[in-house]
């Protein structure tokens, strides 16, 4: 693993909420820690309510983590583009990212331990 990426046990019980739904609920939650941007929640595809999910076309590439694919959320009232990223085939250093969703935390996302 890159030194300055750390993964570990989020603890504790994480949600995360979008348009006054709660998208899902996790005790496996990961964080990852990437040099000096903030934390990043990683949720265990299983605990997240994958209806509200739409895969998108968009791509990224990081070079630490491999490409990213992205997930638009759909609520009720809107569709917020690729609001959240996945793995689908991390590199083997940050392989227990795999199968996890990260969420870009905003006015109508958020992510927070309860």
């Amino acid at each position: 693993m890159a030194d300055h990426i750390k993964i570990r046990p989020a603890g504790g019980i994480w949600t995360v909420r979008a348009g006054g739904a709660v998208l899902g609920e996790s005790k496996r939650a990961l964080e990852l820690s990437e040099g000096d941007y903030p934390p990043v929640i990683y949720f265990p595809r299983d605990d997240i309510a994958m209806e509200f999910l739409d895969a998108t076309d968009t791509t990224s590439t990081c070079p630490h983590k491999g490409v990213a694919s992205y997930f638009s959320i759909v609520t009720k009232s809107t569709v917020l583009k690729d609001a959240v990223w996945s793995y689908e085939a991390p590199k083997d250093s940050v392989a227990e990212i795999k199968g996890h969703l990260a969420f870009y935390a905003s006015d109508t996302v958020t992510v927070e331990e309860i």
